[in-house]
């Protein structure tokens, strides 16, 4: 089985009304345990790598391991660029057997947001690639992407219709209060996320797959197991599971999962 695209897993999700977890990866044993737990459940896979994991693990390397993850496991599994910030880097992906990009044009002013997006949108498509754009910044750090809590801000759902159709994207990623990184809350802040947001998006969008970035859930127990044993993860708070699943019942198809 070859690589595929995310177009009928996005499809499909919708429809069932649950999401595909996307998995960063930079080395052989992170996609042999990401997998490997794939296909125990027999579910479909999108494994993204940042720029910083391409360069650290060489292109070919990750090319690769995930071939041969498709083989082990028989899964479909997508490969996906995640937060590529210019055209050639997308360009340089797509030519080495990605089968989707991310380009995050969201620190950009909309207008040349929708440039970039689009330029990446034509050479993609033309190559049977999925595009997944941006609109919104979530704060947090993650790889080169680092955004402060006062430079971030939520998706205007106004905006969101007219940046897919002159993008002609596939997904969209959307800020509702979710951030990189595994503190994604302040010590005693209760865990909050802009449905409001996301409902409106999808009112606007209906059908249309819609991804949350800096969505990982950061299990208490493994970070009291950390702390313990020398770690130095204080008041590390990741996404409630039942808010992604609240999410993946709407309009969510994608949810990315990092720290």
């Amino acid at each position: 089985m070859p690589l595929v695209t995310s177009k009928e897993m996005f499809k499909k999700a919708y429809e069932g009304g649950y999401a595909i977890g996307a998995f960063n990866v930079n080395n052989m044993e992170i996609i042999q345990g990401i997998t490997e737990a794939a296909k125990e459940e027999n579910a479909p896979l999108i494994l993204q790598v940042s720029a910083g994991a391409r360069k650290y693990a060489n292109h070919t390397y990750l090319m690769k391991l995930v071939e041969a993850a498709i083989i082990e496991t028989g899964l479909p599994i997508c490969l996906h660029l995640d937060h590529g910030d210019t055209f050639e880097l997308c360009k340089s992906c797509i030519d080495g057997g990605f089968t989707s990009v991310m380009i995050d044009g969201s620190h950009h002013s909309f207008e040349d947001n929708i440039a970039l997006t689009r330029q990446v949108v034509d050479y993609a498509h033309a190559k049977g690639v999925t595009v997944e754009g941006e609109l919104g910044r979530l704060a947090g750090i993650e790889d080169a992407v680092n955004v402060s809590a006062e430079d971030a801000s939520y998706t205007n759902p106004a905006q969101v219709q007219e940046f897919v159709e002159r993008t002609g994207v596939d997904s969209l990623a959307i800020a509702i209060g979710t951030s990189h990184g595994a503190y994604k809350f302040k010590p005693g802040q209760k865990p909050q996320l802009r449905f409001d947001i996301l409902e409106e998006v999808e009112k606007r969008l209906p059908g249309f797959p819609i991804v949350l970035h800096g969505a990982s859930s950061v299990i208490p127990e493994y970070v009291e197991t950390i702390n313990k044993y020398g770690g130095k993860m204080p008041d590390a708070i990741g996404i409630p599971e039942d808010m992604l699943r609240k999410a993946a019942s709407m309009a969510v198809c994608k949810i990315n999962i990092d720290s």
